[in-house]
């Protein structure tokens, strides 16, 4: 397959300031080199490339949006280009920056104390630290309202007794940032190290997504946090869906990453795959159907992120925009990832080629962070005003 040069059918990069086109085009190099090498080893033998988070770190890439503590202090656009190409090579590899940014970082900084955001920020954005978010719970996961973790303050500590699910580097982590109801029924922020007694996690194995990324469970046993571990800027739902409306942004961009990843490999294999007179399977119009509807989708897709990003610059966004950037991008990713297998015909299964590795692992990115479900019901709330969710 010929060197990936991009994907831009409508002059997109015009839209863009070569601050913006400089990320992107680190990142890319970044998953070139880096990524694109070794990342069908890693998913097949089911290993994290854990080596390369110094390297992540050392580019700027965690909590790339945020400002002081180290961090790059970039534009909402710019970092996600860099999710996008992040994306592109590896889901597991854009959901890994994501929490350490976006669910990690992120509350820390925006609800932590002084104290913590000096401790904890220039660590994890270095990536000599690693976090995990812990929100969802084996029974609850749309609904988190419901969680059945809970945090009894005794003295000045709390004692945590719960379990979480489904959580990205938990095994990894050197802290966790944990939600837990309280004896006042409020939802607060804790930061959990490593380490401390009554405190375990465990991996889950037999993943056919994500392969390439850690996930993990975890479990509080009567688990002591100082009372200066606990996030104090915040209490309630507002917390962890603060967060979650930060990756799933960072989702939507990195959506369209993996669909690129698909549609040019898709372009490339039909230009070259010859069939019927030995003529190239990209002559014949079924093919150009989808490979057309693959490119508009994309197009489309690029255009609501940018959108999207512009007014989270201005502070102008809807988390109702987040979850149409969400649902629509990794929606038509999933679908062209499909649509590329079936160009590849029985090639399309093997790791000779990227699409079956993004195919699996946009099944899970079609699932978390707010299922494709659920942030239909957050647009219908938005445009009627009623809730259906509740």
């Amino acid at each position: 397959m010929a060197k990936y040069g991009g994907v831009d059918f409508i002059d997109f990069d015009s839209q863009l300031n070569d601050e913006e086109k400089l990320v992107r085009q680190t990142a890319r190099e970044f998953v070139e080199n880096e990524i694109i090498p070794i990342i069908e080893k890693q998913s097949r033998e089911a290993q994290f490339p854990k080596h390369l988070v110094p390297q992540l770190g050392e580019l700027g890439f965690f909590g790339a949006n945020l400002h002081g503590y180290g961090c790059a202090g970039m534009s909402n656009v710019a970092y996600g280009l860099m999710t996008q190409e992040l994306e592109r090579g590896d889901s597991g590899l854009r959901s890994f920056v994501s929490v350490q940014g976006a669910l990690v970082m992120y509350p820390i900084y925006t609800f932590g104390s002084d104290a913590q955001k000096d401790k904890w920020l220039p660590l994890l954005q270095q990536g000599k630290a690693i976090g995990c978010f812990g929100l969802t719970e084996p029974q609850f996961g749309s609904n988190p309202g419901g969680m059945l973790t809970r945090a009894v303050k005794k003295g000045n500590k709390y004692v945590l007794n719960g379990e979480k699910m489904w959580i990205t580097s938990g095994s990894i982590a050197d802290v966790a940032v944990v939600w837990a109801k309280c004896e006042d029924e409020k939802i607060r922020g804790f930061l959990v190290e490593k380490g401390t007694p009554g405190f375990k996690a465990w991996d889950v194995h037999g993943k056919w997504s994500l392969r390439a990324s850690v996930t993990s469970g975890l479990a509080f046993t009567d688990c002591e946090i100082p009372e200066e571990n606990l996030l104090p800027g915040v209490s309630g739902l507002r917390g962890p869906l603060s967060c979650l409306n930060q990756a799933r942004y960072g989702i939507g961009w990195g959506a369209i990453g993996a669909a690129m990843a698909c549609y040019d490999t898709a372009l490339q294999y039909a230009k070259t795959r010859k069939q019927f007179a030995n003529k190239p399977i990209a002559s014949h119009q079924l093919v150009q159907e989808k490979l057309a509807w693959m490119i508009t989708e994309i197009v489309k897709a690029q255009l609501l992120a940018m959108h999207v990003g512009r007014l989270k610059d201005a502070g102008k966004v809807d988390p109702a925009h987040i979850s149409m950037l969400k649902m629509n991008n990794v929606g038509i990713a999933l679908e062209i990832a499909r649509k590329s297998r079936d160009v590849l015909g029985a090639n399309g299964i093997v790791d000779d080629f990227c699409i079956m590795r993004h195919m699996n692992n946009l099944e899970s990115v079609y699932t978390y962070e707010g299922t494709n479900d659920i942030h239909k019901l957050v647009i219908g709330e938005k445009i009627t005003g009623i809730a259906a969710y509740v």
